[in-house]
């Protein structure tokens, strides 16, 4: 793979961990983002010698000159594929459409289920039996676009919203490298919404 990975985060970076602890997608991460200077997920990429960049919502005199900004910056390191790594903002529309099939997400629920925010809560307040994991390719809907990779994960009686989301962080540690390494070695075949995954990894 000589493709260069971004990732996005907001908060703690288990799952950019688990992104720069694969032997495959690891070492093509070669930028992490934040909107927030205080987000852990920062320092573990300084631990690995990864170029970080904070790009504060509040330094930006609106939500268009914060976009640009980050199209800016993947533009000038030469990004081939983005990865958003529980980034808790809304991608702007020029840089899904600069990246279109090439940015990858996780979702907390299995998608078209319980989109948003609040995935895990919701699916405790519906009173599902089974949630689970999506990743999925980014379009201009928020949790919307094609689906890449999903897991079911049971939802147990006595659950609460951190022992479930500590057991889909698990799910999530697993798929989203996975399937980032799909889209980086070029096994992604898309027509409309259904994805054909090609070769096994």
């Amino acid at each position: 793979m000589g493709e260069r990975v971004a990732v996005l985060a907001s908060g703690s970076g288990t799952n950019l961990q688990a992104l720069l602890d694969d032997d495959e997608v690891g070492p093509c991460v070669v930028l992490v983002m934040s909107d927030r200077p205080d987000a852990s997920a920062l320092a573990r990429a300084r631990d690995r010698g990864v170029e970080t960049v904070v790009f504060d919502p509040a330094s930006y005199p609106s939500r268009q000159a914060h976009d640009d900004a980050i199209a800016r910056a993947l533009a000038d390191r030469a990004i081939d594929v983005v990865v958003l790594a529980g980034y808790m903002r809304i991608i702007g529309p020029q840089v899904v459409a600069a990246f279109r099939h090439r940015i990858v997400n996780v979702h907390p629920a299995l998608l078209p289920a319980f989109p948003g925010a609040r995935a895990v809560a919701d699916a405790l307040a519906y009173g599902v039996r089974v949630t689970g994991v999506t990743v999925h390719l980014v379009d201009e809907q928020v949790d919307h676009g094609p689906i890449l990779r999903q897991e079911a994960v049971e939802v147990l009686e006595d659950d609460t919203v951190a022992s479930l989301t500590e057991r889909l962080h698990e799910v999530e540690h697993r798929l989203l490298p996975a399937a980032t390494g799909d889209v980086l070695d070029g096994r992604v075949r898309i027509d409309g919404r259904r994805v054909a995954i090609g070769g096994d990894r």
